[in-house]
């Protein structure tokens, strides 16, 4: 088995012009806005998140399609994505600002990014080392089937001076009407495709005297470089039959034990003992 660092922004455009395809034997796209908020948080800190893992052949073998419309390509069908699916439609639909398909239904990945976010670690526990769906709730959490007012129980009417202070100490969360309207909050698929201008400009900055520029400033950059950070890929050996993959497969997605919310919640408060 080859073991590869690839960076972001080349996986995601092997994503896009159709070098990856989703085997069949893959389910569709389920993570939800704040599996993605936990993912970009993870990244933008240099935390560990997983490995990728890729088999490539010249099997004609039954695939599906992506959430994310791909380009045709003459290397279509060569690399199979066997694990890394939910991370990669989430950073594609982030960094090119594409909807994603859910049951026959197009709908955006909108996280904002606070400018004015905390330094310093975490507050709360996140799961981004896999591509399974998170147990844990939370307070910006999507509703999927909604009726496009995904965000609603983050926004909370406005009325929850609680959960606003709790939402001011995160560096994204998913995207609410009421925190787009706040100078600090920006789209972060924004961010990868406007000038550090602009986004400043918006959020206040009035020229280089103001205090708030430079820190501004390095977090936007620091954000960008996202696209530099390097998975671990593992790529299968061509010899291998699809039954074999599809073994390997089974066993990635089976194996081990997930975390409960009250696993991670005693992991958080011994550590601060």
């Amino acid at each position: 088995m080859q073991q590869q660092n690839v960076p972001i922004s080349a996986l995601v455009d092997m994503y896009k012009r159709g070098e990856l395809r989703l085997p069949e034997i893959q389910r569709h796209y389920v993570w939800k806005g704040t599996r993605v908020r936990d993912l970009l948080d993870s990244l933008y800190r240099g935390y560990p998140s997983g490995s990728i893992l890729m088999w490539e052949t010249d099997e004609p073998i039954p695939t599906r399609d992506f959430a994310i419309a791909q380009d045709t390509t003459a290397f279509a069908g060569r690399k199979l994505l066997l694990d890394g699916q939910q991370r990669l439609t989430s950073l594609t639909a982030v960094i090119n600002g594409e909807p994603v398909t859910v049951k026959h239904r197009k709908r955006p990945i909108d996280i904002l990014f606070n400018l004015d976010h905390p330094d310093g670690p975490p507050s709360e526990a996140l799961e981004v080392d896999s591509d399974q769906e998170s147990l844990l709730s939370a307070d910006d959490e999507v509703a999927e089937d909604g009726n496009g007012d995904d965000n609603a129980d983050e926004d909370g009417g406005g009325d929850d001076k609680g959960l606003a202070e709790r939402l001011s100490r995160r560096t994204f969360v998913v995207a609410s009407r009421a925190l787009l309207a706040m100078p600090n909050w920006v789209p972060v698929s924004e961010i990868f495709k406007s000038s550090d201008t602009a986004i400043l400009q918006k959020a206040g900055i009035t020229g280089f005297d103001d205090p708030r520029y430079q820190k501004y400033l390095d977090r936007l950059t620091r954000l960008r470089q996202v696209k530099s950070y390097s998975y671990v890929v593992h790529v299968l050996e061509r010899g291998m039959s699809y039954e074999e993959v599809t073994e390997i497969f089974v066993r990635v997605n089976s194996l081990g034990a997930k975390l409960r919310s009250s696993d991670l919640a005693l992991a958080q408060m011994t550590s601060r003992w």
